[in-house]
């Protein structure tokens, strides 16, 4: 485990939904650190997307502590914690979540426009963005076009290059190979891999294939570090 200070970390978590009499998360520590690339993993309905939503301060937990860059989620209003994200934490969603009236190009300017943070990182948004989606093999012939009319990989690959702009401190990737196949999981793996290393980015990529487990510097089964052993996820 790195020494340096961590991007994003929790201790003592408890988390439970509502009319559920057990915790489904009950965690000792969970932390990234800068560069850091961790594979974790578990069953539909283990708590993969709950954790997720808990160090991105989407949810709170009713114990425990959550912090990103040191700041402690408990201690700020849901506003700051909302410009924490944006300015902080690059997404990469399961089923994309790109908008369909926009082209690939201002898809992947998005963050740029809600996060003067991340525009101010990029310097020029275009010419980084432009970089980007190049460094992702995305055809340039391709940008001027509304995203969703491009093929599954491809999208994916906007979306990648979405979350990286603006070199955020911390990648979350939710199951977005699911629907590649073996070959182009690979492929996309080595790409997110080297665009987080380049920026010095944290990646946090979370599936239940465990296949895919060996393409990263630290694995972590999330039923073996979570005590609660219920189900994870909302009803």
């Amino acid at each position: 485990m790195s020494t340096r200070t961590p991007v994003v970390e929790l201790s003592d978590l408890v988390f439970s939904w509502p009319r559920q009499r057990a915790a489904c998360l009950d965690l000792a520590e969970f932390s990234l650190t800068p560069g850091e690339d961790v594979f974790l993993h578990g069953e539909s309905g283990s708590g993969k997307s709950t954790l997720l939503a808990l160090l991105a301060g989407v949810l709170l937990p009713q114990q425990g502590v959550v912090r990103l860059l040191g700041q402690n989620y408990d201690d700020i209003s849901s506003a700051r914690r909302d410009r924490l994200r944006v300015d902080h934490i690059g997404f990469i969603f399961q089923q994309f979540n790109l908008l369909p009236y926009l082209t690939v190009l201002d898809n992947v300017l998005l963050p740029c426009r809600f996060s003067a943070r991340r525009r101010t990182q990029s310097k020029d948004a275009h010419a980084t963005a432009e970089r980007l989606l190049t460094h992702l093999d995305l055809d340039r012939s391709l940008w001027a076009r509304p995203a969703t009319a491009l093929s599954v990989g491809q999208q994916q690959r906007v979306a990648a290059a979405r979350a990286l702009i603006g070199r955020p401190e911390l990648l979350i990737a939710d199951e977005p190979t699911s629907a590649l196949d073996a070959a182009r999981q690979v492929g996309f793996l080595n790409l997110l891999r080297s665009e987080c290393a380049a920026s010095g980015a944290a990646l946090l990529f979370v599936s239940h294939d465990q296949r895919l487990a060996a393409h990263f510097s630290r694995v972590v089964s999330l039923p073996q570090i979570n005590r609660a052993g219920g189900i994870g996820e909302a009803a």
